[in-house]
């Protein structure tokens, strides 16, 4: 995938997965790669970024909770503005997605 078109939604499906459960990092990259047939592949260089902005946005926040094996994690939750946020990237995510439907499915074909 063009990795423009992969930055514009990762912040998006990144608040997709904290809506659903508070997540650690990794977690974060092995549930996108899995839900997505390893579309989304994420190094932790490129997802700590995103978390760090959200979260000077307020749209998540971090704690640290002790994992089963007594490792500290560091665990992001979505707050409400997050959110909102999230409805607010859907709703741009699925004009952006039908203008490109609408654009793709008509006109005059010139295959040979």
């Amino acid at each position: 995938m063009d990795k423009k078109m992969m930055a514009m939604s990762t912040a998006m499906l990144l608040l997709k997965l904290l809506e659903e459960e508070d997540m650690y990092g990794y977690q974060m990259i092995r549930k996108l790669e899995e839900r997505s047939s390893q579309v989304f592949s994420l190094k932790e260089g490129t997802l700590y970024p995103i978390l760090h902005s959200l979260e000077e946005q307020e749209a998540v926040e971090s704690y640290e909770h002790q994992a089963e094996t007594g490792r500290m994690r560091k665990y992001y939750r979505l707050t409400k503005k997050g959110g909102k946020l999230l409805q607010k990237k859907k709703e741009e995510w699925e004009t952006y997605e039908r203008a490109v439907h609408d654009v793709m499915k008509g006109g005059v074909s010139f295959a040979l």
